[in-house]
């Protein structure tokens, strides 16, 4: 048996070496045959070498690639390493190693199971993303962003995992706590870098009628990208303006109550400004919901929970009530505002909410059970200058009279998020622009690029959260 397996290696490692010599997988791109692109997602350079979760799709368009050259195509079919990022970082971590040495060593050893593999790849059309030259065009493409007011910092909510110090998606979460060492992730507010994705959303959805997808792919994209039409509305806390979105605005003078974030900005704020009485109530449930995953908070069949915050007050702008503000973790800080208007007469959750804490309801819509007025729909009532009109005149109507007195907007919102993509804190392209205190951000000379990280041989996070480079002396 292990002479045949000899057998077959040898005859194995002979024809790949001809077909190397030969270079029979390089496109001739001579311009004598129609052309053939055939590209598949690049591997993140983060294991011990190709497994079968490769196999199988490379295998694939393996076939597709031979099938195209004996059709007479000249095919371009590159290979390359996602080899910049969390995953290599991370992988860097677990074992001993820093990631320039790890991520070296593992691209020869993928490079060795491909040509095991026989795998048609144009060796010569070799991409590693954290080689310099692929990232200064990166960074020149983040400039080209930033110019166009695509690039933008904001303090986004990450899911940290204190014991491995790294950031993780939602994916990578199991059942609310870290896919790697099982131990508790906290929600953590970290300024990110963003990519405005969102202002395509519009057009993601509208030119869906020029695609041929099939109309369950279509539905799905449309919601997934979750377009609504709605209006901001500002309530005063004092001299803080707390806004809030709504689909129905309609509905404003049956707002009892507001719900915000506990990472909401405004409370951190209203904390440090004494404005806030029942401190430690608040401080432990911040801590709480920050230890819950975003499934648990937005489950609505949960129990709703929340804390008041005593000593702060919103004003509704149409009536200048003074009504409460709570905060509960089914509100979350990336979504919308990070605050929601409570409308307990016409919102099933609402109403769980109010009668949990013995809060104020008032019918604005006609119809409905005494138990059941959220199923109310009909013609307003108890609104002022809203009373007898349907849903879509009343939501014009508030609208319009938010818009003339400056404490309303009509906008529109989505589900889809621009994308926070600085995850990695020490393994990634350094974004190519620096802060001036009168300026603010200002790009580097593209003659500079690539612009890169300072070898540092302790490359972990701090124990709060931020980069490595908060520990660099020069």
């Amino acid at each position: 048996m292990a002479e045949d397996m000899k057998k077959i290696h040898d005859r194995e490692a002979k024809w790949q070496k001809k077909w190397a010599d030969a270079r029979v997988f390089v496109p001739k791109n001579d311009g004598k045959k129609p052309k053939y692109y055939n590209l598949i997602e690049f591997p993140f350079p983060s294991g011990s070498g190709l497994h079968v979760g490769h196999m199988l799709p490379y295998t694939g368009m393996d076939v597709m690639a031979r099938f195209r050259r004996n059709r007479g195509y000249d095919v371009l079919f590159p290979i390359g390493y996602d080899s910049m990022g969390i995953s290599s970082e991370n992988y860097a971590t677990k074992i001993g190693k820093h990631p320039s040495e790890s991520v070296a060593e593992l691209i020869k050893i993928f490079e060795r199971d491909i040509s095991i593999m026989g795998l048609s790849f144009d060796p010569e059309s070799k991409v590693s993303t954290s080689d310099p030259e692929f990232i200064k065009w990166t960074q020149w493409m983040f400039i080209q962003f930033f110019k166009a007011g695509l690039a933008y910092k904001s303090e986004l909510p990450m899911n940290w995992c204190p014991n491995c110090k790294t950031n993780l998606t939602n994916e990578e979460l199991e059942d609310g706590c870290c896919e790697r060492c099982h131990g508790p992730v906290e929600k953590k507010m970290k300024l990110q870098w963003n990519l405005a994705i969102t202002k395509y959303a519009d057009r993601l959805i509208d030119d869906l009628v020029h695609v041929d997808y099939p109309e369950r792919v279509k539905t799905e994209q449309i919601n997934w990208i979750g377009r609504s039409y709605g209006a901001d509305v500002d309530f005063m806390v004092g001299a803080d303006k707390m806004t809030v979105y709504t689909t129905r605005i309609d509905t404003i003078f049956g707002v009892t109550f507001c719900v915000i974030a506990p990472e909401h900005a405004l409370v951190k704020k209203w904390l440090e400004d004494g404005k806030i009485k029942n401190v430690d109530a608040v401080n432990e449930y911040i801590a709480a919901a920050r230890a819950k995953s975003e499934f648990e908070r937005t489950d609505v069949t949960k129990d709703k929970t929340g804390v008041r915050l005593d000593g702060v007050m919103a004003t509704n702008p149409f009536n200048g009530k003074d009504i409460p503000i709570f905060i509960s973790d089914y509100v979350l800080a990336d979504y919308g505002f990070g605050a929601i208007m409570a409308v307990p007469a016409h919102d099933g959750r609402d109403w769980d909410f109010a009668k949990k804490f013995g809060l104020e309801i008032i019918p604005v819509l006609a119809g409905g059970e005494p138990d059941k007025v959220w199923e109310g729909d009909g013609a307003h009532i108890n609104s002022s200058f809203l009373d007898g009109m349907g849903k879509e005149d009343a939501i014009a109507a508030a609208t319009k009279y938010g818009t003339e007195h400056g404490f309303a907007r009509g906008t529109k919102k989505y589900k889809l998020k621009d994308w926070g993509f600085s995850r990695q804190m020490y393994w990634g392209e350094p974004i190519p622009l620096v802060y001036c205190e009168k300026c603010g951000w200002v790009p580097i000379d593209e003659s500079e690029l690539p612009l890169m990280q300072p070898y540092m041989a302790d490359y972990k996070p701090t124990d709060d959260g931020e980069g490595p480079l908060a520990r660099a002396t020069d």
